[in-house]
């Protein structure tokens, strides 16, 4: 062509280069192409209009959905988009591989994508000496699917921005993974680095606050929302003088900065450097903006999650207290674990509040529901049982203002939400260990013995707090005695991980009798033991099943071998409980029965356990029926010289001494001392200042009961306290009460 002629024409021009031109609007689903598109999609050499059916049916069908996910990432980076595709015949055979390119747009009125390109036929590529892949399809496209579909699920998963970045390091993209890379975040005008991987700490000084104007690829990924890719050492820093000082000494040769995009707003950037050469085809982007987007919607998920964590924990901080100052004479530890789902919000809480005269009081309390309700309520119900103690109210007298207090506010005329609430209420005098408990609901404390032993310990109890408003709330009284513990939990902590109560009970029992050390030790075993420790790789073993939280609260007086110091003592082998059944509580014959066995679990003969509950349910009966007093029982286990013996004392008020009697064959009564002289090794009756008390002795192990081994103390031997004065007075109850309530 001369100087001055006119220019070909441009069909002419991509005739002559065997090129094809071809347009596509999927508004109106028709593609026209030229005569020479025509031919290399498999028709007649002549311009033509094709349904989008029809040009489909000339692609492989992987090709097609290749096609369309690069025309959406370039009209997204405003780039070119371009593939290679396989031309097919009706027969399924490749008839050749064409390369297409093409500048798409999208009409948002039309809600359609508008592309004018080119077809050219080229030889099916080999592998790309510069490092970057050029192919799309065979088994690379197999491994991107398979590697697009395990990052996915594995930064689903990822449930904190700690979490998220580990799973980011430790993708191995196919053909072309990264060895360094940078999650930058923005905070007000300036670039902030979240995270990084492939970098010594030391390097990254320069990166970790940027202002958002610098010439700078990340920076402006996060103006602008578009990615930068930079193929060479060069590109990077002719395009960015400023900053390629502080790329250079990584040595990298290739790098991808990608925006993370949530919403419409770009929160960040994410930088992939490359070791080697990477071309950046199409399909590597589209393989870069997938990850991208991925990463920025779990690093979206896990900043919300973060920032409810902080804020219910914040809640839940300043509405449970701090356990103040150390008390002289005892050690509490307490702790609360959120539930696992939703806000990490509840109605658990504790407290701890002074009293008069040095004493103190220790509640734990369970509110219906695990939301932001139920937390405030958990924070108004707090205060108000601080205040009913602080005006010196005795403990049953404390739950019973709660209770008309919360059901006063939940309960209105519409009852659209009525609440109510679990609470145990324990005051303590530190000096002597003497504790008075009121119990609305809520499961039972617990004891764990100075030798190890640990059992529950019933209390009297009413209707949790808010159902009625009028209901009383019986006191027990008990002493807490050195190196025992006391452990209040809400029904979290026994429940958690599919157990009932029952088996709940059973798993913490093995963790009570099983640690050596402080309350503070013990607290932590308790916690771990039931959902396990926490870590970065793995939930703990019941973490996913948590559904309720967790109050713990425990109270240990300092003692031989009792736990409340850090050093392990060896542990006397002492057990003693005291139990109180009165007049109008013949159902607590049951409870003391159930006392006496959970002391003696670990007692060499069964048939002496069973005689022990026995005689147990025998000398209390006796009281209630025979007297007009209550009766106070004491059981201990001492061991001496190796051997271990049990002694049950049952106090009561009452001046009338009980007599042996001699029943006749169907008497309904009358036989209570002729089965302590049977099954107890030794046995008396002690008259006190007011009142008497009854006991009775057994000896583990071999030895034959009834007075009959000389020196144990049976009446007649000379024991003080052992003589029983002559038939006839009442206090003697009938064996027919021996089975108790």
């Amino acid at each position: 062509m001369r100087t001055g002629e006119p220019l070909p024409a441009v069909g002419d021009v991509l005739a002559a280069l065997a090129t094809g031109l071809w347009h596509w609007d999927t508004a109106d689903k028709l593609v026209t192409v030229d005569a020479e598109a025509a031919r290399l999609l498999g028709l007649p050499a002549a311009p033509a209009t094709l349904t989008e059916a029809q040009t489909r049916a000339r692609l492989h069908p992987a090709d097609w959905n290749e096609i369309t996910a690069v025309v959406q990432l370039a009209v997204a980076e405003g780039t070119l988009a371009e593939a290679r595709v396989r031309i097919m015949d009706e027969g399924g055979t490749v008839l050749r591989v064409v390369r297409s390119r093409s500048k798409p747009s999208y009409d948002a009125g039309r809600r359609a994508y508008v592309l004018t390109g080119t077809l050219q036929e080229v030889a099916e590529p080999g592998p790309d000496p510069a490092g970057g892949r050029s192919t799309v399809t065979g088994p690379w496209r197999r491994s991107r699917e398979a590697f697009l579909l395990d990052a996915g699920r594995a930064l689903a998963e990822a449930r904190s921005t700690a979490e998220v970045l580990r799973v980011a390091a430790g993708l191995s993209m196919p053909g072309f993974s990264p060895n360094g890379l940078v999650v930058f975040g923005v905070e007000g005008d300036r670039l902030t680095m979240i995270g990084h991987h492939g970098h010594q700490p030391d390097e990254m000084g320069p990166f970790t606050s940027m202002p958002l104007g610098l010439e700078y690829p990340a920076a402006e990924v996060v103006r602008t929302g578009r990615a930068v890719y930079l193929s060479s050492p060069e590109e990077y820093r002719d395009r960015y003088p400023v900053t390629w000082p502080l790329a250079r000494p990584f040595g990298r040769s290739s790098w991808a900065f990608l925006p993370l995009t949530v919403g419409g707003r770009t929160m960040g950037a994410w930088m992939a450097g490359f070791a080697h050469p990477v071309a950046f085809t199409p399909d590597e982007r589209a393989v870069l903006t997938t990850v991208a987007r991925m990463l920025a919607q779990a690093l979206s998920r896990a900043e919300t999650a973060e920032s409810e964590r902080e804020l219910t924990e914040g809640l839940q901080r300043s509405m449970l207290p701090s356990l103040g100052p150390e008390v002289p004479g005892v050690r509490i530890a307490a702790r609360y674990i959120p539930t696992g789902g939703g806000l990490q919000v509840g109605g658990d809480w504790y407290d701890m509040i002074p009293l008069p005269a040095g004493r103190f009081a220790l509640v734990i309390g369970d509110v219906q529901g695990h939301d932001v309700r139920a937390a405030g309520l958990m924070g108004q119900l707090r205060i108000a049982l601080r205040a009913y103690a602080s005006e010196g109210h005795r403990p049953d007298a404390v739950l019973s203002r709660a209770s008309r207090f919360l059901h006063g506010i939940t309960h209105d005329e519409q009852m659209s939400d009525p609440r109510f609430a679990t609470c145990l209420y324990v005051a303590v005098d530190p000096v002597s260990g003497r504790l008075e408990i009121a119990r609305a609901g809520h499961p039972d404390p617990v004891i764990r013995m100075a030798d190890g032993t640990v059992m529950l310990r019933p209390t009297a109890g009413g209707l949790p707090l808010g159902i009625d408003p009028d209901a009383d709330y019986p006191t027990t009284r008990f002493a807490l005695q050195p190196g025992e513990t006391l452990m209040l939990c809400t029904d979290g902590l026994i429940e958690t991980g599919g157990h009932d109560l029952d088996s709940g009970w059973l798993r913490l029992r093995s963790i009570l009798e099983a640690h050596e050390g402080d309350p503070e030790a013990l607290a932590d075993a308790l916690v771990q033991g039931v959902h396990g420790p926490s870590s970065h790789h793995t939930t703990g073993p019941l973490a996913d099943r948590r559904e309720d939280d967790i109050a713990l609260l425990l109270l240990c007086r300092p003692g031989p071998g009792g736990g409340c110091d850090e050093t392990t003592t060896v542990r006397p082998r002492v057990r003693r409980m005291l139990h109180s059944v009165g007049q109008d509580e013949p159902e607590r014959i049951a409870v003391a029965r159930r006392h006496v066995r959970d002391l003696l679990h670990d007692w060499a003969s069964p048939d002496q356990v069973d005689s022990a509950e026995l005689l147990v349910s025998e000398m209390v009966t006796n009281v209630l029926v025979h007297t007009d007093a209550d009766a106070l029982l004491l059981v201990e286990v001492v061991e001496e010289d190796g051997r271990r013996r049990l002694r049950v004392e049952v106090f009561d008020s009452g001046d009338d001494l009980p007599h042996k009697r001699r029943p006749g064959e169907l008497a309904s009564s009358g036989r209570g001392l002729l089965l302590i002289g049977l099954l107890a090794h030794a046995w008396g009756v002690d008259p006190r200042g007011e009142g008497k008390s009854i006991w009775f002795e057994l000896y583990e192990g071999p030895g034959e009961p009834g007075g009959r081994t000389p020196g144990d103390g049976v009446p007649g031997d000379g024991v003080p306290g052992a003589e029983v004065p002559g038939d006839g007075v009442p206090g003697d109850g009938g064996s027919s009460a021996a089975g108790g309530p």
